[in-house]
């Protein structure tokens, strides 16, 4: 059974999940609503905005979507030290912002947040940066919820597939946001879209979706020409008229700075692809800490950033085919991918 029956879509598209709050219930409905898998990152979501969460989503669709949740990494329990908050306390200063506050818990908990999501059951439910819990893909299948993956590398796919999960996104180095290798570093983990998809499609069984410099209908027909089953587009959709970037976010995927991206722990302490910007360069040898740390401590900076239109402090997650985007609707941007 290939994707498009897998998934309940007319044509084989899905849009990624953002985090933060780049994620809409419009964006992903209008997706889904136009024959695609509009997706929703609820890793920042309290259970019970989850449940909520789900609740929107069927109300403004007919037709299935995805909620993405982030498996928890190891050795990422730590709270922010006073030297951490003093590397980012200038950029704080700038947008009038007071230190954040780091005494707390700095994540929902995941397994909350799971048990909240399977509660709901939506119609597809993807994770990245690991494998969900065993029991968790068994309750999944048990509801009839479809489960997707995410593989950084062809031995990440394979682990997906024997986890038991329906669909394998492999995900190249070339996409935009965090990479989300969970086998080995990072740094040897950064396989390239079209290296990667063959490798995975010969590796596993299930449906495979390319993800990863994918940003027009050459790039969906250069994947399916690779053997993959379908596409997942972030770039391109966080461009939309729909998505939650903010109007200096997407100014950029669509300025001349979207030639250039970079690989960077700065703004969240987990490596992420983003557009090169002061707040990026300035802080690429500091010794940030890593995630969720980071990511609190930046956490009111990237909103106010957004909000005043300054770039040079927002997190430009982007692609490396971002240049190829362009001012749309979702419907419409979906209708050039697949036409």
């Amino acid at each position: 059974m290939r994707l498009e029956a897998v998934l309940g879509i007319d044509v084989p598209v899905v849009q990624g999940p953002f985090g933060g709050d780049l994620s809409t219930v419009a964006l992903a409905a209008a997706v889904s609503s136009a024959g695609g898998l509009g997706s929703y990152g609820a890793h920042l979501l309290a259970p019970e905005r989850i449940t909520a969460l789900v609740a929107e989503l069927r109300a403004a669709t007919a037709r299935p979507f995805a909620v993405n949740l982030w498996v928890p990494q190891p050795d990422e329990d730590v709270l922010p030290t006073e030297e951490d908050v003093a590397r980012v306390r200038p950029y704080l200063r700038e947008l009038g912002l007071p230190d954040p506050d780091t005494t707390g818990p700095l994540l929902p908990d995941f397994d909350a947040q799971l048990d909240a999501l399977l509660a709901a059951a939506p119609p597809v439910i993807s994770f990245v940066m690991g494998l969900p819990p065993a029991a968790a893909v068994a309750e999944a299948r048990a509801r009839g919820i479809v489960t997707i993956g995410t593989a950084t590398t062809p031995a990440e796919a394979v682990a997906v597939e024997a986890a038991g999960l329906d669909v394998v996104v492999a995900s190249g180095s070339d996409a935009g946001g965090h990479r989300g290798a969970f086998l080995r570093p990072v740094a040897e983990s950064l396989v390239g879209t079209f290296s990667l998809v063959p490798q995975v499609v010969d590796a596993v069984g299930i449906p495979v979706i390319a993800a990863g410099g994918i940003a027009d209908a050459r790039g969906v027909a250069a994947a399916r020409a690779l053997g993959a089953d379908g596409v997942q587009v972030g770039t391109g959709f966080l461009a939309t008229a729909e998505s939650g970037a903010s109007a200096a976010h997407k100014a950029a995927l669509h300025g001349p700075g979207a030639e250039v991206t970079v690989l960077t722990r700065a703004f969240t302490g987990r490596t992420a692809r983003a557009q090169l910007n002061r707040l990026v360069a300035e802080l690429a040898d500091a010794p940030v800490p890593p995630y969720p740390a980071q990511s609190a401590l930046l956490l009111d900076l990237r909103r106010a950033a957004g909000a005043a239109g300054d770039a040079d402090l927002i997190n430009l997650w982007s692609g490396q085919a971002a240049a190829l985007t362009a001012p749309r609707t979702a419907r419409e941007y979906l209708e050039l991918l697949t036409g």
